[in-house]
């Protein structure tokens, strides 16, 4: 007992730091990303599809091997009348003896040799609709990637548009307890001190709807990375984030948007695999050969003549040939069907890159756009901060009222949040442009 305290004393920290919840790590977006990528539901189950699409594949090209299979019975049968001939100075010979059970082993052996090309056809289908998979999960990952960058650059703005309105709030308070003492002094009338206190709370109330937002966006973020709690690392100074390369020309982007976007190489695959159905479907109305062999192990066998009750073997060999003269139709609906389905395809291609060319131009005039929001940002800053100084000295000297002072204090914060919003927007126009060219 003696002891006890020190014990209590060094047992008592440890307990502490184990109850207090570890803070997440700061990510980068491009940390982001990767975690979002590796922890997607959507991008799994499209593996899933894809490997589907293997063993579819695989079960296509199966599909034309020889197939092995083995068969086995018992069969049970009435008594018969067994059947004899008799021969002067002998026995009689039992032709057909009564043998009520029936035992039959089979080994079969069925080849299609030939389908008119119908196998190889739909192999071909199937692989088409394989690669039209894989470029849909490649369509997804920058889906993902979009939408992270999204999310990421909103928990970036929100925790700016936090740290300005806390910035505001203290600014804030600290004039109105200057109003307060010039009050006391006898300098201001009492309604400027009211006007400080309403701004006062006025900016409290942005703050909490600013933390708010924040929170928000972080466990946006946090669902898409697939982490339980999530923070966004310091972004990178200004003059780092402004983004002014150039942009290629419109029409260069628009024709290697044609030509790397994964939509457009999916549709075009499936249109690909509608054309292999529609010639499996053609090859219906070829005739189509297989050939088949067995071998028999029975008791009685009743290929052989007299029966017996021995386990006797028997084989056979057969070409079968068969020919759909007249199925009703069928085979012309069924092509009829996987044709337009094909020319659905096509139009959609055609369609998409129509989309594609108006999505290319929108987002390079959106990411010129904020670039330029950037620069006139800048500028407002610059105007903002010259206006607080001024409106300062004039208040110092008393020729302004405090609410002056709160309004040229208020545009200054508010530049510097239009500022912050401006590189966010920046930022995700690039990204919005990435997405459009298919990276």
């Amino acid at each position: 007992m003696r002891y006890l305290p020190f014990v209590l004393l060094l047992v008592t920290p440890h307990f502490a730091l184990a109850q207090t919840p570890a803070s997440a790590a700061p990510l980068t977006l491009e940390e982001a990303i990767a975690q979002g990528i590796a922890n997607s539901q959507r991008l799994a189950e499209l593996a899933a599809r894809a490997g589907a699409a293997d063993f579819a594949v695989a079960g296509r090209r199966a599909s034309e091997m020889p197939a092995v299979s083995v068969q086995g019975g018992y069969a049970r049968t009435n008594h018969v009348q067994e059947f004899s001939i008799s021969f002067p100075g002998r026995l009689p010979q039992i032709v057909y003896p009564d043998i009520p059970n029936n035992y039959r082993a089979r080994l079969d052996l069925l080849w299609p040799i030939y389908t008119g090309g119908r196998g190889d056809a739909l192999e071909r289908a199937a692989r088409a609709e394989r690669g039209a998979i894989a470029s849909d999960v490649e369509a997804a990952r920058a889906d993902l990637r979009l939408e992270i960058t999204r999310a990421y650059w909103a928990a970036v703005t929100a925790g700016e548009t936090e740290a300005v309105v806390r910035r505001s709030v203290d600014a804030v308070e600290a004039h109105a307890k200057d109003v307060r003492a010039r009050l006391e002094a006898g300098l201001v009338p009492p309604n400027e001190v009211a006007s400080a206190d309403a701004q006062a709370s006025h900016q409290r109330l942005l703050a909490l709807e600013a933390a708010t937002q924040r929170g928000i966006a972080l466990a946006d973020l946090a669902r898409l990375t697939g982490r339980d709690a999530v923070a966004v690392a310091a972004p990178p100074p200004a003059a780092d984030r402004t983004g002014a390369t150039p942009a290629p020309p419109a029409s260069e982007l628009v024709a290697r948007a044609v030509r790397d976007r994964a939509e457009r190489q999916a549709l075009e695959q499936r249109a690909a695999s509608a054309d292999a159905r529609v010639a499996a479907v053609a090859a219906g109305s070829r005739p189509q050969v297989a050939l088949g062999s067995g071998y028999d192990y029975a008791q009685p066998n009743p290929r052989l003549f007299p029966r017996s009750r021995e386990f006797k073997p028997s084989w056979d060999v057969s070409v079968n040939v068969s020919w759909t003269l007249w199925d009703g139709g069928r085979r012309a609906a069924e092509q009829g069907e996987a044709e337009a389905t094909a020319s659905a395809l096509k139009t959609r291609v055609v369609d998409f890159d129509r989309q594609v060319t108006f999505e290319v131009r929108a987002r390079a005039l959106e990411l010129e756009s904020s670039r330029q929001a950037v620069l006139a940002a800048d500028d407002g800053i610059r105007a903002a901060v010259e206006a607080e100084r001024v409106v300062g000295e004039r208040y110092n000297a008393g020729v302004l009222t405090s609410t002056e002072v709160l309004d040229a204090l208020v545009a200054r914060l508010q530049a510097e949040l239009d500022r912050a919003r401006a590189i966010a927007s920046v930022r995700l126009a690039e990204a919005r442009l990435e997405r459009a060219l298919g990276r």
